[in-house]
């Protein structure tokens, strides 16, 4: 970066993020398509802007006949070359699940494996995070992150020295909701984190204004939870026709719209939709593929969201 004396850091990033890496996906249906990868600021790492979610998807797993299913969405999900799959102790069963899943995965795969710890107290902190280790099934997990800020100052010096001691390789912070904003502008601004996640979607744009900035500015890479706000985004848009200049950045359903325009914000590194089904997994992961959006082109879809 230092190299780059004619731009300014936030150039850069903005320059990098449109310049990001791609690999033939091993989907024979999409052989043909690239996925697109941004990259983790602080190391220079890639990863495909499209993850995974467990949120309600995965809770009641173990207690259903859902498992078949979500098996094929797992499948889905790394033959189309996804790899970061998100999750949490507060989501049921969901870790478990996850495990019990990834057993059964005969594919070769590259799994970027992300949760949270949720809970006050330090000794509880680390027994929740081995717990979680257990229940995936891993050696180590890539992102640990602070859900909701929950005794962010305990665990913040807890995984800062499991990270010294490479028991896991990546620090985030949590928020949902809307919730914190202003506690977590303060703790990006003030302490060392790799990576923080929060709710950003086309209807929802209030950390443009603050946040995202600020990651941007710090090198702290993004993830965005709620892409779809809870599906609410799909009652604005039924029955309603997908523009036809949306192929002009590989965008073919209306789910992968709203995915292209949160994942193309300069300083967004991915988003972790959450499903069930099989077709809204390869609809998701399609929105990884091809091109994203230009500033324009952003600017142009949510002034056509606001329509209608």
């Amino acid at each position: 970066m230092k190299k780059l004396a004619t731009i300014n850091r936030r150039q850069f990033i903005q320059l990098l993020a449109a310049l990001s890496a791609s690999v033939v996906v091993t989907d024979k249906s999409y052989a043909k398509a690239t996925s697109i990868y941004k990259t983790i600021p602080k190391t220079g790492e890639k990863i495909p802007v499209i993850g995974m979610g467990t949120s309600r998807t995965f809770e009641d797993g173990l207690n259903s006949e859902q498992m078949p299913g979500l098996l094929q969405v797992m499948q889905a999900f790394f033959s189309m070359g996804g790899s970061l799959i998100d999750s949490s102790p507060m989501y049921g069963s969901a870790q478990q699940v996850i495990g019990q899943l990834l057993s059964q995965i005969t594919m070769q795969h590259d799994l970027f494996a992300a949760t949270k710890v949720w809970i006050d107290g330090k000794d509880e902190g680390i027994l929740q995070m081995e717990e979680s280790r257990q229940l995936w099934g891993i050696k180590r997990f890539d992102l640990m992150q602070i859900h909701n800020l929950v005794d962010w100052k305990t665990h913040l010096k807890t995984l800062q020295q499991m990270k010294a001691e490479g028991k896991i390789r990546y620090i985030g912070i949590t928020t949902s909701h809307g919730r914190f904003h202003d506690q977590l502008n303060n703790i990006l601004l003030n302490e060392d984190v790799d990576f923080i996640q929060l709710s950003y979607n086309i209807a929802n744009r209030e950390v443009e204004s603050s946040l995202l900035p600020i990651a941007q500015d710090k090198g702290i890479a993004v993830i965005v939870n709620r892409p779809y706000q809870r599906g609410l985004l799909f009652r604005v848009v039924s029955n309603k026709p997908l523009p036809s200049w949306t192929k002009d950045f590989d965008c073919h359903s209306w789910g992968q719209y709203f995915l292209k325009f949160a994942v193309s914000h300069p300083a967004v590194t991915c988003a972790i939709p959450a499903t069930t089904k099989v077709k809204h997994m390869k609809d998701n992961m399609q929105a990884g593929l091809g091109q994203l959006p230009t500033t324009s082109q952003r600017i142009k879809m949510f002034k056509y969201f606001e329509t209608l």
